[in-house]
């Protein structure tokens, strides 16, 4: 769980309507700078800044935030065609576009405690299998598995929601960040991949759904 604190005058909903509720605890703050430097006492781990829908405040706030050096990531969330009316790069560590997949929300918040130096979030286990979000290491019984980004992220999503049926165009959008369009190869092939380096003792942590999709096992 990620404590988050959102500067914006709408709620985090309004904001960005895919956020993942179960990764992460949002306080909401006025719009403001006054706010800006009261949010610090609230202990956050990421500042979220909503200049979506007022743009020029936003950019105060953010850069109010950059002269108090707040020592946590703060992510921007901007409308595309007010990419170019600030120099954004200079008050903010990420940019978050309204309507993004929670896949993606999850990923640049996670990018952005990583370059922060941010505390690392607890190991998640799945049997015998550990998974280290921020070092993207994977243990099967105590031994390294070599994995790939995206293998990797596919493994993280399913075992964070053991027992959980997703279809392949929720893993596309979740995993991937994008909608779903046209074939599933791809995340078969990935499962598929994913089972190899299980093994065969192991490759049942993995279910397929017939006719539906796949889902971590409930152990």
């Amino acid at each position: 769980m990620i404590r988050v604190v959102l500067l914006s005058d709408r709620s985090p909903l309004e904001v960005l309507a895919a956020v993942p509720p179960m990764l992460l605890e949002i306080k909401s703050e006025p719009l403001s700078v006054p706010a800006a430097t009261e949010a610090m006492a609230l202990e956050p781990e990421v500042l979220v800044v909503d200049a979506a829908e007022n743009p020029a405040q936003g950019h105060a706030v953010l850069t109010a935030l950059a002269e108090r050096r707040p020592g946590v990531p703060v992510i921007a969330v901007l409308d595309r065609r007010d990419v170019d009316r600030f120099a954004w790069e200079e008050v903010a560590d990420e940019v978050v576009y309204p309507g993004a997949p929670e896949g993606e929300i999850r990923l640049r918040f996670e990018m952005a405690r990583r370059r922060s130096g941010a505390g690392h979030e607890a190991t998640i286990r799945l049997g015998p299998l550990a998974l280290d979000p921020g070092t993207f290491r994977v243990s099967l019984e105590g031994s390294p598995l070599d994995l790939t980004f995206k293998e990797f992220e596919l493994l993280r999503f399913l075992a964070e929601h053991p027992g959980r049926v997703f279809t392949r165009p929720a893993l596309m959008r979740e995993v991937w960040g994008y909608d779903f369009y046209g074939g599933t190869r791809t995340v078969d092939v990935h499962v598929r991949r994913l089972r190899a380096k299980l093994g065969p003792t192991h490759e049942n942590l993995i279910e397929t759904v017939r006719g539906v999709g796949y889902r971590a096992a409930d152990l």
